[in-house]
């Protein structure tokens, strides 16, 4: 049992890790773009938003198509 447990302790340190290393790639994605004026594009509860260099975050999207 405390074997598992240790197992358990062990995946969750480095689920842990992996994910502050992928929320450092993102910020620092999302400060380049900002900083190049490139809109960054999101999606939430099945909805696509556009978060623009301004700050403001719109569902219109600021492409061409």
């Amino acid at each position: 049992m405390e074997n598992k447990q240790l197992e358990s302790s062990s995946v969750y340190k480095d689920a842990f890790y992996i994910q502050k290393i992928g929320n450092k790639a993102v910020n620092s994605v999302l400060e380049r773009n900002k900083k190049k004026n490139i809109d960054s594009v999101f999606s939430r509860d099945g909805k696509i938003f556009y978060k623009l260099p301004s700050g403001e975050i719109t569902e219109k999207s600021p492409f061409k198509n």
